[in-house]
């Protein structure tokens, strides 16, 4: 079953074939996703971060049109001085899975939407092999404007942007985040660690249950890899049906681009 489903996966997302022997060493991720459905996940706190919930800040938190407009007028870092605009957001802004990419590149900013252009496109086949339509998902960047030369937003860049996106979280209360690619992962974990360590475990982001997977970016330059984010694929897909997320009629809202 495992085999046909990470076959079926495969060639939506560009893989036409992938050998047996690949196949046998994931032939035990249908048990660790049948434990997830029946025991919960194993969850590692790595991140305690003070988002604020719907309880407490989140009332006095701003709503989405004036968040948008702060980001827009922004002139915190130097990644102003550069920008044609910002990007801001896209998708379902009260979605229960939220994506964070790392920094936007010319195509999103051009567009002035977050993963477009050939990642957007592998992460829309990405979601559907697993049932879910992109637009039942949010998607965010850990910084709102494209950094130059497609370099590595620095940290000061990363720690001045860094109060939207925990103003996104707070807004959207997502009951499942995804992390895409190492920089994210590593800004929004507060954590310096490979790739490798920070996936196939769970972390906390102010509570939230929230996984590590490679950046659609990555697996385009590194197609082999493909199939180790199916693994966490069915992570992030069953960790949602434990919590009764993403209903198969959830309509998509619009989430203002700047």
């Amino acid at each position: 079953m495992l085999g046909r489903s990470l076959s079926f996966y495969l060639r939506s997302v560009g893989c036409d074939a992938v050998s047996a022997a690949h196949l046998a060493a994931l032939s035990l991720q249908q048990d660790v996703v049948q434990d997830v459905r029946e025991e919960g996940v194993p969850t590692v706190a790595v991140a305690k971060i003070a988002i604020p919930t719907a309880s407490s800040d989140l009332t006095t938190a701003p709503v989405w049109d004036e968040l948008v407009q702060q980001v827009v007028h922004c002139t915190a870092c130097d990644l102003a001085q550069g920008r044609s605009q910002t990007v801001f957001a896209s998708g379902n802004p009260h979605a229960d899975l939220l994506l964070i990419g790392e920094a936007p590149g010319p195509d999103e900013e051009r567009q002035g939407e977050p993963l477009v252009g050939r990642p957007g496109n592998l992460l829309t086949r990405m979601l559907a092999a697993i049932g879910l339509v992109r637009e039942q998902v949010l998607i965010i960047n850990v910084v709102k404007c494209r950094p130059s030369n497609n370099r590595d937003p620095r940290p000061q860049e990363i720690a001045s942007c860094r109060h939207f996106m925990d103003a996104q979280i707070a807004l959207a209360q997502p009951k499942v985040i995804g992390l895409l690619g190492r920089l994210a992962a590593c800004a929004v974990l507060a954590q310096d660690a490979p790739l490798s360590v920070l996936r196939h475990q769970w972390h906390q982001v102010g509570g939230i249950p929230t996984y590590v997977t490679h950046h659609p970016s990555f697996l385009l330059r590194s197609p082999q890899q493909k199939a180790q984010s199916w693994q966490d694929l069915l992570q992030i897909k069953a960790r949602l049906d434990a919590v009764g997320g993403l209903d198969a009629t959830g309509a998509a809202s619009f989430c203002p681009a700047s």
